[in-house]
């Protein structure tokens, strides 16, 4: 079963003597829990964003996208269970323990989560006092400044199982989770300064990271990588970065990101810290929205002393990379909340993206029409020619588009080469398109090779590189560019191209079982995207595996009951090779498969 490491803030949760309570009254008990989770609890999840990963009899473990999200929840379940108890009888009240931790968790392919992070959780609810909240020390430092809270500090506390004790904080429950109404003035001002407007693009502040460590000599190095990550974001053309001189007089100061973000103007802020342990450095990064404080992404890197300045490369690289999709992400998102009369041609823009994620026709449609209307308000808008190119395509290679796509395909992907070229993501999707459809590769390869030259670290220009390299017979350069991009950003949504890549290189190299477990990873990271069934399905039968060509085909042709391998190889054999169609017709015929 294959897992994902990730940061993830972690609520535990169960009710203080339940055995007590259902030995009383089974079925009112359970009557009772089931209520509440119906009408309270889950939907308190959900508005909070969380997710429920298991129930735990009583309990549950629930993920949320920030510490932030997951204290508000608590509370409001905390404080609407005194409500609820109110004139119940004390014997037979239900009551809440709550623990909130926010580290490192596996995610296996199912959902469920494992590890630390689960662990200290389910520790910390397990001391906490009935119609309480404990936090973890990490969770605590996430909103201490952000929520109005008050709590008793519990000090260094042993946690059964939990090797090192772990700083405990008991939050005091009875009123809502407040914003802070008067937050430290992070400026050499006395003053706060008025709030800015927000500009017309996504933008964002990356604030002097912490130095957590006794050695002073290493705030040169942190403020360097900060430097380095503000030059990084400023290739990304969309994003509005405000310049190193501004975002600086935070450093040293205890700020509180909503008033950054009204002081310089800014949607997102980025923040961090170093720690020194002997020969090693730990760099952590979190990226957060503004006007509420929520968390969008965190993580860490770890890398020796001794290698410091290549480290720095390598993490300011990662963190630029991941930064473009969560962002994008986090856009999508705030588009969707827009009222629909109130959209411009980003918004819809942005509207039409998730319907590209999973590459199927029918979705592509919908995300056509957003573009179609943002091209009707914006005529030269590179991105979305380049997306309504892409859709096209989509569309003819599965023989669903009408005579005329193909040329008005490659004619939209030309259009956003000629406006798209200061933004790598759009060059990379148009020179794809057109390396499928317009056969020009000149073009092709000299839009890729700008793409990457405006910006190395987009993750999706190194995705499409991965894709046109394999393609025209370049495995060297394939697979490079794949494995910089897995490494840069694993869980970008485009992450099924690197894998795509390095299933063909491995179709050419005739090592076919290589082959079909990168298309297996290529369709956990896109499960709904056919093309990607139908090579794992070839390179399964050209291994000779012809029982699991045909168990995995039923998945294909769920997802595409009208499809055939003959128009597939027609077209797919151009990028396995001139000499493999052959075999991959045998290969086919014998699975029974129709060809």
């Amino acid at each position: 079963m294959t897992e994902t490491r990730k940061l993830a803030a972690i609520l535990a949760a169960d009710v203080v003597g339940f055995s007590k309570l259902a030995g009383a009254n089974e079925d009112r008990t359970l009557a009772r829990l089931r209520a509440l989770r119906s009408d309270l609890i889950d939907p308190t999840i959900a508005v909070h964003n969380g997710r429920v990963v298991k129930r735990t009899g009583d309990g549950a473990i629930v993920e949320f996208r920030s510490v932030v999200d997951a204290v508000r929840c608590a509370i409001e379940v905390q404080n609407a269970m005194v409500e609820r108890n109110a004139g119940v009888p004390e014997d037979r009240r239900i009551v809440f323990r709550i623990g909130i931790h926010l580290g490192d968790v596996v995610e296996e392919t199912d959902g469920d989560l494992m590890g630390d992070g689960v662990n200290i959780a389910a520790r910390l609810e397990g001391i906490a006092k009935p119609g309480a909240i404990c936090l973890s020390e990490d969770a605590y430092r996430q909103v201490k400044a952000r929520l109005d809270l008050a709590v008793t500090d519990l000090g260094a506390t042993q946690l059964k199982n939990i090797s090192e004790p772990i700083r405990v904080y008991s939050l005091a429950v009875g009123l809502p989770a407040q914003a802070k109404s008067a937050p430290v003035a992070p400026a050499t001002e006395e003053k706060a300064r008025a709030p800015l407007a927000l500009p017309d693009k996504p933008s964002i502040a990356v604030l002097p990271f912490q130095n957590m460590s006794d050695d002073p000599s290493q705030e040169y190095f942190v403020d360097g990588m900060v430097e380095d990550i503000i030059t990084g974001l400023s290739r990304i053309k969309w994003l509005f970065v405000i310049a190193r001189n501004s975002s600086f007089i935070y450093k040293g100061k205890a700020v509180d990101i909503r008033q950054v973000g009204r002081e310089l103007g800014v949607r997102y802020v980025l923040e961090g810290g170093l720690r020194k342990a002997g020969s090693r450095l730990r760099i952590t990064g979190q990226l957060l929205e503004a006007e509420t404080g929520a968390h969008i992404w965190a993580d860490r890197y770890d890398g020796a002393l001794e290698d410091v300045f290549d480290m720095q490369d390598k993490i300011t690289a990662a963190i630029v990379g991941v930064l473009e999709p969560n962002i994008q992400r986090a856009e999508i998102e705030r588009a969707r909340r827009k009222r629909p009369d109130n959209l411009d041609a980003y918004d819809l823009y942005l509207r039409a993206l998730p319907h590209f994620a999973s590459v199927m026709p029918e979705d592509a449609r919908i995300g056509m029409g957003f573009l179609e209307q943002a091209l009707k308000l914006e005529p030269n808008y590179a991105p979305a020619h380049a997306h309504l190119a892409w859709g096209m395509e989509m569309r003819v290679v599965r023989g669903v588009g009408s005579e005329d796509d193909p040329v008005e395909c490659v004619r939209h992907a030309r259009t956003a080469l000629a406006h798209g070229g200061d933004d790598p993501a759009t060059l990379a999707v148009a020179s794809m398109v057109l390396m499928h459809l317009g056969q020009d590769f000149d073009a092709v390869l000299a839009a890729i090779a700008r793409a990457l030259s405006v910006n190395g670290s987009c993750a999706q220009a190194l995705y499409c590189a991965a894709h046109i390299h394999a393609y025209i017979g370049d495995p060297a350069k394939a697979e490079d560019y794949a494995f910089q991009a897995l490494r840069l950003s694993p869980f970008d949504p485009v992450s099924y191209e690197a894998y795509v890549a390095l299933g063909c290189v491995r179709i050419c190299q005739q090592r076919y079982d290589e082959a079909s477990e990168f298309y297996g990873k290529g369709t956990q990271a896109n499960p709904r995207f056919s093309m990607l069934f139908a090579l794992q399905v070839l390179a399964l039968a050209l291994a000779d595996r012809i029982d699991e060509a045909k168990t995995l085909s039923r998945r294909l042709f769920e997802l595409e009951p009208n499809f055939r391998f003959g128009p597939f190889l027609e077209r797919g054999t151009a990028i396995l090779g001139p000499d493999i169609g052959d075999k991959c017709v045998v290969a086919i015929r014998r699975t029974g498969l129709p060809v």
